[in-house]
């Protein structure tokens, strides 16, 4: 099997990546190792940035999107018994969010991919990525009980941090950056109206809570656990009086509650990899890197990955120059890191760690006092959780 751009892994990342190119006019074929009920529910982000929004308009695969999206304003900040809305337009020059589940862009994406585009294979399991610094590097990968041979001129790992992908870096050119988080999140699917109309970010002396939501009846809560947890060690009203506990304030605001129908929990962790690419092997998304969920840029951060290698792509085949695949990893990096440094700070302001004194909580309480109080603090965050600009 013959292609120009094999793509490993059919979540957000590489499915967009597929679109793009083909709207492009660029082959490309999609190996993904699990079945597509798999990949079209797993439970992943939910918040797409203004830029993931325009991006998947353009590409044809907004209709639903538009059409069952919550569009998002802002969000609350939650301390000390207080509640402070951040306006995002106006903060911004009128960009917003989007509620929109990464099961619902994959589903999107997926039926594009088979209704126009090229291969997309499932349960096709990348095995080895070969030749990565020739000028024709292959994907071994076993299909249908079979060994087959996808050749390329470019090989795209999309297929996450336990992928194959980064494998065909030598050891001698990676550079990895990480931190864990001593915590966890511990996340609840209920069927339930979201009890308030825009995701609310609670800082508590008992530990982190956020409340968002996954359509006007479905809502979607955490709670900081320590990590390690085991989601079923929690029974569903302790879930809920905790909740009620971390979100109190001094108004009449109430959380409502309702069956819960899922629990897992979610690791913190921050990871990158540098460089993101090795000869004609490119990494994007979670093969690249991760952030910790606080500040919703995982998904988006993905996105920003494939649209700059789908730039590259296009222009080196409308111009035979490489220069833009040349400076991929250096140009994704700039914003990668813009957004570690938010998570990280999102992460730290809003959670309490083991070993935190009492001279931490205090410094988390000015810094949120300082963004509730001063415009130019509420920009930078209203900014950066909007997105940063796709092009740096």
């Amino acid at each position: 099997m013959r292609t120009t751009v094999g793509i490993i892994g059919a979540g957000p990342a590489g499915l967009l990546l597929a679109r793009l190119l083909h709207n492009a006019g660029i082959d490309s074929v999609v190996l993904e190792s699990r079945d597509r009920s798999y990949v079209e529910h797993r439970q992943r982000a939910g918040i797409l940035e203004q830029g993931t929004v325009d991006v998947l308009r353009a590409a044809g695969a907004g209709e639903r999107m538009d059409r069952e999206g919550l569009r998002h304003d802002g969000i609350e900040l939650r301390f000390a018994k207080q509640r402070h809305r951040v306006d995002f337009p106006g903060l911004t020059g009128g960009r917003s969010v989007m509620v929109y589940a990464q099961t619902e862009v994959c589903k999107d994406l997926i039926a594009l991919q088979l209704k126009e585009g090229g291969p997309l294979l499932f349960e096709a399991e990348a095995l080895e990525v070969e030749g990565a610094a020739s000028g024709r590097p292959r994907v071994r990968f076993r299909h249908e009980g079979r060994e087959d041979v996808l050749e390329c001129e470019y090989v795209v790992g999309c297929d996450g941090f336990w992928g194959v992908a980064r494998k065909a870096f030598p050891a001698g050119l990676s550079r990895v950056f990480e931190r864990t988080y001593p915590y966890a999140w511990l996340g609840i699917l209920a069927d339930v109206a979201p009890s308030h109309d825009e995701l609310v970010y609670a800082r508590h002396d008992r530990g982190f809570a956020l409340l968002s939501m996954r359509s006007p009846s479905v809502s979607r809560l955490y709670l900081q656990v320590p990590a390690g947890t085991d989601a079923e060690a929690w029974r569903d009203e302790e879930i809920w009086d905790e909740l009620e506990r971390r979100f109190e304030t001094d108004d009449d605001w109430r959380l409502e509650r309702g069956p819960i129908t899922q629990k897992s929990v979610t690791p913190m962790r921050s990871y990158v990899h540098e460089p993101m690419r090795h000869g004609r092997v490119f990494l994007a998304g979670d093969a690249a890197h991760i952030v910790p969920p606080t500040g919703a840029k995982g998904l988006n951060l993905a996105v920003g990955d494939v649209i700059t290698l789908a730039r590259a792509l296009a222009h080196e085949k409308e111009t035979g120059s490489p220069g833009l695949l040349e400076t991929y990893s250096a140009t994704c990096l700039r914003r990668i890191w813009q957004a570690e440094r938010f998570s990280y700070d999102m992460t730290t302001l809003l959670h309490t760690g083991p070993d935190d004194t009492p001279f931490d909580a205090r410094l988390q309480l000015a810094r949120l006092g300082r963004i509730a109080s001063s415009r130019a603090a509420e920009t930078d965050l209203a900014e950066a959780y909007t997105g940063f600009p796709l092009d740096a």
